[in-house]
């Protein structure tokens, strides 16, 4: 693989720019080297270009072996560094305050077609000092943490003595504020653990708060009636969480250091690389002065990274550990997901598996000719809607498979924007995996059913037969809640974790995962509606006789309504709790989206139900408005686009797909797609050549592969505002907070 390849793919994504721009700097190397040659093919005689790879590759079967100890020494070598260019640092006077800045002096600018040259020099120094400029700032931070990390290790020791012995009392001693945060760490490796005690005062105790008590819809509730709780409680409870939680925070923060140190051996190789390609093409040899200034710099001479690994290493190994170093190391740096090959013939395996059964399914629907038989409006109207639900739950996954393949073909850190714990999420394959294996299932269970005509004698259907729908719905449900570490648990947890959050949708503080997820159970209604189906017709229905008696029920219909609700109250739920914790309106906005489309729901099912021309009108004005204010929201707040003023005109600025004609075919996609609901006012369900049953199934398919387009531009615009934030790590929530003004204990 080529450098810039590799280069790219080791990148931070969220430091991108950040980076140093080699393939630009590549750029302007090649159109040096396109000058110098045009310049030598004038200048050679008519003769020697046609014969120059004849006569070059002649030459080098006399050429002599270098060795590979620079035995015969470079004739070229002559210190002409010095006398291409000159590197100096800028004096303190004019330093900008983030750190060094440096500056090339080129000594060739005479030379013919020396412009390339002293831009490609420009734009190396600014590109150097872009780059020392953020690593500075990151190892600032680094060691600002790490005091914090300090402060809090502190308080767990002093809550972990009290704890053990309750009677036990120490004289207040002065903790050594004067100490840099790297001594501090490091005088906690050197001192075993009843010293470590003696360093920090049990009056610390008295000036923090534990928030360790987790996150319910309970103790949220408490704390509007109650109020939050100030007293300390020294409990084991508190300390195992306290425990768990800056095991935690010591982990992200060694992922964080290791991430930094990456990025500086990235950039100073990146720098070495492009210096040598420069001598290359222009025969000089500038890089020997170029780099010394990199070797001597602050991006390769510190060591606060290295200092601060192997400090974080130690203590974490002791602390949280029990000081076995192969498990605080396999902690600290969890291995990558490996591809594994039987994964890849699995998924082949059951997709094969799904189109013999669909082919089987054609074959038998042609031999007994079901499509005239007199039950098939009896089975579209029973059977059908039980086996969508399967259809539109594989649909979805699909799309999601999908999105995660592109998310990461373009670099999108899907992983971390869900908040993901490393080497848990799911991959494409995975998701193939799961939705082909479901595929088959439904599929094996629709052949079953195929049946449509009742035994004459005892008029009913074989009562196995008629319940496999409801036992392929059990298995799928056992599956989800089994609490064995198979298929998957990590990532079923994750999903029951965060319906649940959208069930208890202002209880909870709003996470993207969480109102993500809400905005795929918008996109599902249909699916919660068949669930009613299937109470109603395992429930109340005779499903021996295939009969379908739930339409004429008014509580169905009541609950029909109110089943489309829900998802979208969930998401105007989250909305209002986002607007009272950020103080901002913004999300309040996105909240009154939902209330029309809400609106738009109720109006169109009521219609559908009762008729009449003034509920037609009624229906088809709230489903317009709410068509075009959904429309504009997606394009403009969760796809940033529509930006007259961008580089990208009606685009965004920053843009990750290569193709810009994408952009604007998905959202002709999207407004399209958002149309579906017109064959509800325009009565196309009543085509006599398709059942309703079908255009219902149709228009719910369509809105899930609307909601996978969405997906994919929404987490685009997400990773992008946290590259232009440049937030990469998760931030973990430590379990003390120092009140106001006791900070320097």
């Amino acid at each position: 693989m080529k450098f810039g390849k590799e280069f790219t793919s080791q990148k931070v994504p969220e430091w991108e720019e950040a980076y140093m721009n080699y393939n630009y700097l590549k750029t302007i190397l090649k159109e040096i080297l396109i000058f110098r040659r045009r310049k030598l093919d004038q200048t050679a005689p008519p003769n020697r270009s046609a014969q120059k790879g004849k006569l070059s590759k002649r030459h080098s079967f006399y050429r002599a072996f270098s060795g590979l100890t620079n035995r015969f020494g470079n004739y070229n070598d002559k210190d002409a560094d010095a006398e291409v260019i000159l590197v100096s640092e800028i004096k303190p006077k004019e330093q900008p305050p983030e750190g060094q800045h440096y500056q090339t002096m080129f000594f060739r600018s005479s030379e013919e077609g020396a412009e390339n040259e002293l831009v490609f020099f420009r734009k190396l120094d600014d590109e150097f000092n872009k780059v020392i400029s953020f690593y500075k700032s990151k190892v600032d931070e680094v060691v600002m943490e790490a005091e914090e990390l300090n402060k809090q290790m502190d308080a767990l020791f002093a809550l972990k003595v009290r704890i053990s012995d309750p009677n036990f009392h120490m004289p207040s001693t002065p903790s050594n504020s004067g100490a840099s945060p790297l001594e501090e760490i490091q005088e906690l490796e050197e001192k075993p653990e009843r010293d470590q005690t003696r360093m920090v005062s049990l009056e610390i105790l008295n000036h923090v708060k534990i928030n360790v008590t987790p996150e319910s819809a309970v103790s949220t509730l408490k704390n509007i009636f109650d109020g939050p709780k100030c007293d300390l409680l020294f409990s084991k409870g508190e300390l195992r969480t306290s425990h768990a939680k800056l095991k935690q925070a010591f982990v992200e923060f060694h992922r964080k250091l290791r991430l930094l140190k990456s990025y500086s051996f990235l950039n100073q190789l990146a720098f070495s690389k492009i210096m040598k390609k420069y001598d290359k093409v222009t025969s000089r040899n500038a890089s020997k002065a170029y780099l010394e200034m990199v070797k001597n710099s602050y991006l390769s001479q510190s060591d606060e990274v290295v200092k601060l690994m192997e400090r974080v290493e130690t203590a974490f190994i002791t602390h949280f550990a029990n000081a076995n170093r192969s498990q605080g190391m396999r902690d600290l740096r969890p291995r990558a997901k490996r591809d594994k090959h039987r994964l890849t013939f699995f998924v082949g395996c059951f997709f094969g598996c799904s189109i013999a059964l669909v082919v089987a399914m054609i074959l038998t629907i042609h031999a007994r000719d079901l499509l005239k038989s007199a039950g098939r409006d009896q089975y579209m109207s029973t059977i059908f809607p039980l086996y969508s639900l399967f259809v539109y739950i594989v649909l979805h996954m699909l799309m999601y498979a999908a999105n995660i393949y592109f998310w990461k073909r373009f670099r999108v850190n899907y992983a971390f924007i869900f908040g993901f714990k490393p080497t848990t999420e799911l991959g494409y394959k995975e998701i193939l995996l799961l939705s082909s294996a479901l595929l088959v299932l439904t599929l094996a269970a629709v052949l079953s059913n195929l049946e449509m005509e009742m035994d004459e004698r005892t008029q009913s259907f074989t009562t196995l037969t008629e319940l496999v729908p409801l036992g392929l719905v059990t298995v799928v449900l056992l599956i989800m809640v089994c609490p064995f570490n198979i298929m998957y648990r990590a990532s079923r947890f994750f999903l029951i974790v965060n319906l649940w959050h959208c069930v208890c949708a202002p209880l909870y503080k709003i996470t993207l995962a969480d109102f993500f997820l809400g905005d795929q159970l918008t996109s599902q209604v249909q699916l919660l509606r068949t669930v009613e189906f299937y109470i109603c017709y395992y429930g109340w229905g005779d499903f021996k006789r295939r009969s379908n008696t739930c339409n004429r029920s008014n509580i169905y219909e009541t609950f029909y309504i109110f089943i489309a609700v829900i998802p979208y109250w969930f998401r105007f739920l989250q909305c209002m709790r986002q607007v009272f914790e950020q103080k901002d309106y913004g999300p309040g906005m996105n909240g009154l989206k939902y209330l029309s489309t809400i609106v738009a729901v109720v109006t169109r099912t009521i219609y559908v139900q009762r008729r009449g021309t003034a509920m037609r009108i009624i229906a088809a004005s709230s489903s317009g408005v709410a068509t075009i204010y959904n429309t504009y929201w997606d394009m403009v707040k969760d796809w940033g686009l529509l930006r007259r003023d961008s580089t990208n005109p009606w685009l965004r600025d920053k843009l990750i797909l290569p193709n810009k004609s994408v952009y604007f075919v998905a959202m002709v996609l999207n407004v399209i797609l958002r149309l579906a609901w017109m064959q509800t006012v325009l009565d196309f369900h009543e085509a006599p050549w398709l059942h309703r049953s079908t255009v219902i199934f149709i228009v719910a398919c369509l809105e899930i592969i609307r909601r996978g387009l969405w997906n994919f531009f929404r987490l685009e615009n997400e990773h992008l505002n946290n590259v232009g934030k440049f937030r990469a790590f998760k931030s973990v929530p430590l379990p003390f907070s120092y009140e106001d003004g006791d900070k320097e204990l």
